[in-house]
């Protein structure tokens, strides 16, 4: 402990008044000296850094310059040394100096070969640089440079650190550029609160800047930000900026963030109490190809299909097909954007017929919650819809489903389109796992196509394409514990959307008057009425546009006409 009395006693023996000025840049030749301590700014983690008994680390806030700084806290009878060894050239003189905070601080240098130095300061509020200076040994070629604190202090900070003076060989801390503007600004997913940003990372910056209306509200360390503690159904304009240890480029381009209105509907966003869904096909399979920005006005909620699954169970990705005509994912951003800023939900629709995830582990739930909202924070999805036609787990779905609720709160748009066969009894998997999630499901639009005939809720069997199969499977669901909210009849757009189950338009509304209404009921009519029925859903909108809108045209203002 020799080192460490003497540091403390030399620590007494200076006082406020009789501490060495801040020095400015060394005096010797600049083209001579370097600073020749390596990730001087801890931007890079500890690399080159060495801390006792693990304790160290690098922290976003406090900082003093760039994005990270170092924090190191004494703990029992270890007071917390970081270290690192430099090279120096012999008989050679260097400034030594480092911004710190917190408790008892400690910088010095020893190995010097002549006399090792240090300087400290009690503990500090707010960020001070230490500095002192010493001359190498006629032989010596390496100095140890060290900060630490005191037993029983708390924390200390520590930020850009330099030992300036002649290159000993291993070269300096090189000099930041100040980096490039960040472009790509795009808002993601909103809350009545808070608003996801993303943009493209900048090389060379340690952080970025976030501006909400001009006025700098947060930091991030990545390309990412949220935005928090906004006002609900209110505008916002975002810009920001990328910095590092040599200062800051100027502002991004502005974007526009909206935030959501409060209470939302259905199971949550701004779904409206009778909502249309439409599926936005992402490839050309002959159908209209359509941008998300040309997507038909009557739909309320737009499923963009499909998720792609990955090689890790239950996670999923999205790949934008060149067949769609977008020229980089941040156009497809900005339409989904728009459709949001129109009162639209947007949503990433999972499987089809020919997609699958395996959901069916702790480790495949968390992986699918995980990376859907991942993808509805990069893209500004307003939820995910359940269109899975392989089979599910419904004890590991429901798990997913919950833990996606988690991260992304009441706002989440959650929809599910399963066959008819699914919803047939309250025992299959689909059905359990509608019901499991009920509180948090915005609607279940079953698939009235490419079934065949099934039994109706009176256990007659009824043939698909008629107003007594919509009304009839429609009141399973309904007697089997769904809300009438939560419950849309979808059927396909034209003759072309699907292989078979096609109804006229007039069928469509006539099965909704039927369920809202008790009229133009079939020989089928239920024994009560279900006012708050959700509305429909067709296969696709692209399907919709070959047909001339018809479907849309039909339906879409009967829905929104209904009770």
């Amino acid at each position: 402990m020799v080192g460490a009395t003497a540091l403390i006693l030399t620590g007494l023996a200076t006082d406020a008044a009789s501490a060495p000025a801040p020095l400015s840049e060394p005096l010797a030749d600049a083209n001579a000296d370097v600073n020749v301590v390596k990730n001087a700014g801890f931007e890079s983690g500890l690399a080159g850094w060495t801390c006792a008994g693990d304790s160290g680390a690098t922290v976003s806030s406090p900082v003093h310059g760039g994005a990270s700084a170092l924090r190191a806290t004494p703990a029992g009878q270890q007071h917390a040394e970081c270290t690192q060894t430099v090279a120096v050239q012999p008989n050679s003189t260097y400034e030594m100096s480092g911004w710190v905070q917190g408790g008892y601080t400690y910088l010095g240098a020893r190995g010097t070969g002549t006399t090792d130095v240090s300087t400290w300061t009690p503990d500090s509020g707010d960020w001070k640089r230490l500095n002192t200076s010493f001359t190498t040994g006629p032989s010596t070629t390496s100095v140890t440079v060290y900060l630490h604190g005191w037993y029983g202090q708390a924390a200390y900070f520590a930020d850009d650190v330099s030992v300036y003076g002649p290159d000993g060989g291993g070269g300096g801390d090189p000099d930041p550029e100040v980096p490039g503007v960040p472009s790509g600004l795009a808002v993601g997913a909103a809350t009545t609160s808070s608003i996801d940003l993303s943009w493209a990372p900048v090389t060379g910056a340690t952080g970025y800047h976030v501006y909400q209306d001009g006025s700098k509200v947060l930091t991030a360390s990545g390309a990412s930000a949220t935005v928090t503690g906004l006002a609900a159904d209110t505008s916002y304009s975002f810009q920001v900026s990328a910095v590092n240890a040599a200062g800051e480029s100027a502002k991004s381009a502005a974007v526009t963030g909206k935030t959501r209105p409060s209470g939302g509907g259905g199971g949550g966003g701004d779904v409206p109490k009778h909502a249309v869904t439409g599926y936005w096909q992402n490839f050309d399979n002959g159908a209209t190809v359509q941008k998300i920005r040309d997507v038909q006005d009557a739909y309320d909620i737009i499923a963009v299909s499909f998720a792609d699954a990955t090689a890790t169970p239950g996670e999923i990705t999205f790949n934008l097909d060149p067949a769609v005509g977008y020229g980089s994912a941040a156009e497809f951003k900005a339409d989904i954007q728009a459709k949001r800023d129109a009162g639209k939900s947007v949503i990433i629709s999972v499987g089809g017929e020919k997609g699958n995830v395996t959901i069916n582990s702790d480790a495949s739930a968390a992986a699918f919650a995980n990376s859907t909202y991942g993808l509805m924070r990069e893209y500004g999805f307003d939820g995910v819809d359940i269109d899975l036609e392989h089979g599910i787990n419904s004890t590991y779905l429901t798990k997913a489903l919950r833990q996606l609720s988690g991260l992304a709160g009441s706002d989440l748009v959650l929809t599910m389109a399963p066959q008819t066969i699914d919803m047939q009894s309250t025992s299959t998997e689909y059905f359990k796992t509608a019901l499991n999630v009920k509180d948090i499901l915005t609607v279940v639009n079953m698939q009235y196509y490419n079934s065949g005939s099934m039994l109706g809720c009176d256990g007659n069997v009824y043939s698909q394409g008629s107003v007594d199969f919509l009304t009839a499977l429609a009141c399973i669901q309904l007697e089997g514990g769904l809300d009438a909210s939560q419950i849309g009849l979808g059927t396909p757009a034209s003759t072309r959307g699907a292989g078979s189950g096609y109804v006229d338009p007039s069928v469509v509304t006539a099965a909704l008057d039927c369920l809202a209404k008790g009229t133009r009921c079939g020989s089928f009519k239920p024994s009560r009425t279900y006012p708050d029925i959700r509305g429909a859903m067709t296969w696709s909108t692209n399907w919709d546009a070959t047909a001339g809108n018809a479907w849309s045209r039909v339906v879409g203002p009967h829905v929104h006409g209904l009770p």
